[in-house]
């Protein structure tokens, strides 16, 4: 019996599989696919690397859809028992540059330009507040 044919198929069919799945790794959805228009402008990260860490991030953003802020802040980097936040603003106000940890993270005279803070926890839980100030 001739096997050769059926290994072909086989073997076409793996190569298409292999091109399916490394296509779609690749046409993963980003920020830069949102409509938004999200610029990050500062970020901060503690140098604790054997506790909790600390990242914290101010965003301006060209349109305030809610849905996308919420999908951005999703797509922020978060460690496993560690803090994310990021903190959005309209694209022409006056943003913070500089960012410490705590509860605190800015000067509080940009509290009211802030549009909407997203927070993951330690625990994973998502907070995503609408004009937090």
């Amino acid at each position: 019996m001739n096997k050769k044919p059926l290994v072909y198929i086989v073997t076409i069919g793996v190569f298409i599989l292999i091109f399916f799945m490394v296509k779609d790794v690749f046409d993963q959805p980003g920020a830069e696919d949102m409509k938004a228009g999200f610029k990050e402008i500062v970020k901060y990260r503690n140098a604790n690397n054997t506790g909790p860490v600390q990242r914290i991030y101010v965003v301006t953003v060209k349109d305030s859809v809610w849905k996308e802020m919420e999908d951005y802040g999703n797509l922020m980097p978060h460690t496993k028992y560690g803090n994310t936040k990021v903190y959005f603003f309209m694209q022409n106000v006056n943003v913070p540059n500089t960012l410490q940890p705590g509860e605190v993270n800015f000067d509080p005279a940009f509290n009211k330009a802030c549009i909407a803070l997203y927070e993951k926890s330690a625990m994973s839980q998502v907070a995503f507040n609408k004009h937090p100030y």
